[in-house]
């Protein structure tokens, strides 16, 4: 793995469930180690943005990776409305400071969701990605655009900044992470 992080533009905030750090093939080490510009903070809630941060902040000016889907025609990433429709105007995707991850299981990361209200008053940002998961058939996802923190995050910075060597970095890393941690061998021999 590099030394060298990536400068990235827009800030990476990972609110990460408690139960995730200990997974195996988590990914956020990975983001740690390759973004410059990220804090990871992990638990169950925060009164705001603020406390997640480190730093004051206007939530306005900051987007999360929403649990929605993108509709056919919509970019790679779109913001959208609170019932998940697009946005008119693209233009709020121009003036973010940054964005927020959530990290854990689809159910935890629902759960997260929920317990900070205060995520509401950020930007929904809806991912449209050209690639599925690279977990491949390691971890099942609820839908074909649906993807680990690392490839959403580096999508989004990638798309946002308009720098594809992020996505591709980061994926790198990913996929010597599974390499190095195949997945085991199962047995299909009927058991009596």
């Amino acid at each position: 793995m590099a030394t060298d992080r990536i400068d990235n533009d827009l800030f990476l905030l990972v609110l990460q469930h408690p139960q995730e750090k200990t997974e195996k093939l988590a990914t956020v080490p990975l983001l740690e180690a390759n973004l410059a510009d990220m804090r990871k903070a992990v638990g169950l809630s925060w009164p705001n943005l603020a406390r997640a941060l480190g730093r004051e902040s206007d939530p306005k000016s900051w987007g999360v990776l929403y649990l929605g889907s993108a509709k056919p025609g919509d970019g790679p990433v779109t913001a959208v409305d609170a019932k998940g429709v697009a946005l008119k105007d693209q233009s709020v995707l121009d003036d973010l400071e940054g964005i927020i991850a959530l990290d854990g299981t689809w159910s935890q990361a629902k759960a997260l969701w929920w317990r900070n209200p205060w995520l509401l008053k950020c930007r929904r940002l809806v991912l449209n990605p050209p690639f599925a998961s690279h977990y491949g058939k390691l971890r099942r996802e609820p839908r074909r655009e649906s993807l680990s923190t690392l490839e959403s995050a580096g999508f989004a910075l990638a798309t946002l900044e308009g720098r594809p060597e992020i996505l591709e970095r980061l994926l790198a890393a990913f996929d010597a992470l599974l390499k190095d941690n195949p997945p085991p061998k199962i047995d299909r021999r009927r058991r009596r």
